[in-house]
């Protein structure tokens, strides 16, 4: 949400110095050298300051924006757009910019994801390394949301105002358009934070759902992983959401609830570090057979949730492990056995027991809880309940629950297919579960996925990737997936991914750029939904080997260049101002200006340090 050729060219930001060997000028030799001329100083105060904005050709409408502002407060901008998501990457890890032009949307719906994973020392996306920034993250953690916005006024105060290590340009609406004489209007979901619900989809004529797939549109044809945790971007996030099923979902409105998640029902207890949950005893795994989905026999159950949760949790259990500092509060997860332990607790801020609260609404009662997870019958009140404690009292430890990294995967089978040693795993002979080869069409296609959600991928090439419905998903439910098969199609361009929706090459188009609002309501067959989002769109700097890097006044001089006003006039102000990745979530008052005053003393200051 982020929303993921190592040459390493290094810029040179300001005026070059040459130093040769081992010459030096003496005291006296530094009395006899003129003073440059006045005119000379102010030549050299206007000579263009040099900068690297790296961005993919999807953003390149904001680069160019971007450029324009920099150029007239300064600055030489020369632009580094890459192709997809992957190059973009490559060329970030290289370090090969002074900005990177970045994108964030917290689909948790708390506001420690909006920052932890970006900022924080050693986070899956962060660069950064400031003992104060991780102070207040941690604080804020903590804390109860009337407590923590000062806390993160103080953060965006330290990391934005008075630091620069990012320069925000704008928070987003969200937006998606659907053909409505296909599409059933009803079945088409737009939440603020969580991907789109696959398994509610329908069309219009109910007669298609078995002869006919509905088609949706990535820009994004690299998929990053199909292991939960080893990805954390656009590339996967909507499909690793819809292909493992989870302990929690978010309504649309950002409300944590068990409704088509594997949970009956949730209870915290009191001290709000350990949190019970029920299970649904009516999902099994999918699986590939003659590229089509197949129910693979195996419950999802207790033990998979355990292995899943406490691998979320640990840096170490696959190599390039996204997302485990979403999930770093998770201290133990363990199977309740007794029932009269249920009876003996209290819900946080109730009277009520943990087992009346898990009891809520469930057809049979809590009878007894069994250890295998083929023994369950939920009809005859045998469950599995599973406890999840804390390493502190941290309630948004439940929203990361409800993420696509905490999907819940089979034990059985990635440890199958996980034989390597994680410490000296080579991605050139190593296997590892998830990988795209193993869905990819051609020499390498050997799909071994084993999914939980309502849908598992078949495979993919340069040109869509195609789904099928879990047979073993909440059958006969309202949960069960409505369609046989789910197609997504990759078009790269967004403006050839708008053509395609109104040709009906697709069937709907996640992510309408806001210029196209007008278009989209001129057509009568499409229907447009949008709502604000937890998306922001801002410049992250370099860390290392960079000028940008060792001067915040460099820094400084570059966030107020940005005028946010000029974005939101060119989207038609359908984007709200941000301050960081906190603004739609937490209200803190801060603001940034543009300031052509301030960016010109900024600049000045860093070329006096050169």
């Amino acid at each position: 949400m982020i929303k993921k050729s190592k040459v390493v060219i290094p810029v040179i930001l300001g005026v070059s110095m040459m130093l040769s060997g081992c010459n030096f000028t003496t005291k006296d030799q530094a009395a006899a050298t003129p003073t440059p001329a006045a005119g000379a100083t102010a030549a050299a105060n206007t000579t263009p300051v040099d900068i690297e904005l790296l961005g993919t050709s999807a953003n390149e409408t904001d680069l160019n924006i971007v450029r324009d502002q920099l150029t007239k407060n300064g600055f030489n901008v020369k632009l580094n757009i890459q192709p997809d998501y992957g190059t973009f990457k490559a060329q970030q890890d290289a370090g090969n910019f002074d900005a990177a032009l970045s994108s964030w949307t917290t689909v948790t719906g708390n506001p420690d994801y909006a920052v932890r994973s970006l900022f924080k020392t050693g986070g899956d996306y962060s660069i950064m390394s400031d003992p104060e920034i991780d102070k207040l993250i941690d604080q804020a953690a903590a804390q109860t949301p009337e407590q923590y916005a000062e806390t993160y006024k103080k953060f965006e105060q330290q990391l934005v105002l008075d630091k620069a290590y990012i320069a925000p340009l704008y928070n987003s609406l969200k937006a998606q358009a659907f053909n409505q004489d296909v599409l059933k209007k009803e079945s088409v979901r737009l939440s603020k934070s969580r991907s789109l619900p696959w398994e509610e989809l329908d069309f219009k004529d109910a007669a298609k759902r078995a002869k006919e797939p509905i088609i949706l549109q990535s820009t994004l044809p690299s998929l990053t992983s199909l292991d939960p945790i080893k990805g954390n971007d656009g590339s996967i996030n909507i499909i690793n959401t819809n292909m493992y099923v989870r302990l929690l979902n978010l309504t649309d409105d950002d409300k944590l609830t068990p409704e088509g998640s594997l949970s009956h029902n949730f209870a915290i207890a009191e001290g709000n570090s350990d949190y019970y949950f029920v299970l649904r005893d009516d999902i099994n795994f999918a699986q590939i057979k003659n590229k089509l989905g197949a129910d693979s026999g195996e419950r999802v159950g207790a033990e998979d949730v355990i292995f899943s949760l406490n691998r979320a949790k640990n840096k170490n259990s696959v190599p390039n492990h996204r997302t485990f500092t979403l999930h770093e509060h998770i201290k133990n997860v363990e199977l309740v056995t007794d029932p009269a332990v249920l009876d003996s607790i209290k819900i946080s801020g109730s009277s009520d027991t943990i087992k009346a609260g898990l009891e809520k609404g469930l057809g049979s009662k809590i009878s007894s809880l069994v250890s295998d997870k083929t023994k369950v019958s939920n009809k005859e009140g045998k469950y599995q309940v599973i406890k999840l404690t804390t390493t502190e009292p941290f309630p948004q430890v439940l929203n990361y629950l409800a993420h696509q990294s905490a999907g819940i995967v089979s034990k059985k089978q990635v440890e199958s297919i996980n034989t390597y040693d994680v410490a000296k795993y080579d991605v050139n002979k190593d296997i590892a579960y998830g990988d795209q080869a193993g869905v990819t069409e051609g020499a390498k296609y050997n799909n071994t996925l084993a999914t939980s959600g309502p849908y598992i991928l078949s495979y993919k090439n340069d040109y869509e990737a195609v789904f099928y419905k879990n047979p073993g998903y909440m059958k006969g439910t309202k949960y069960e997936p409505k369609v046989d098969s789910i197609k997504i199609r990759f078009i790269k361009d967004a403006e050839a991914s708008l053509s395609a929706l109104r040709s009906g090459e697709i069937h709907l188009y996640y992510g309408v750029s806001e210029t196209k609002y007008d278009v989209v309501k001129a057509d009568t067959k499409l229907l447009l939904q949008t709502m604000p989002s937890n998306a922001v769109s801002y410049l992250l700097f370099n860390t290392k080997n960079r000028d940008i890097a060792k001067s915040s006044d460099l820094r400084k001089a570059v966030l107020h260049s940005i005028n946010q006003d000029e974005f939101l006039a060119y989207y038609k102000n359908n984007k709200f101002k941000a301050i960081s990745t906190l603004s739609p979530l937490v209200k803190t008052g801060l603001e940034v200006k543009a300031d052509p005053a301030k960016v010109k003393d900024f600049l000045s200051k860093y070329k006096a340090s050169k």
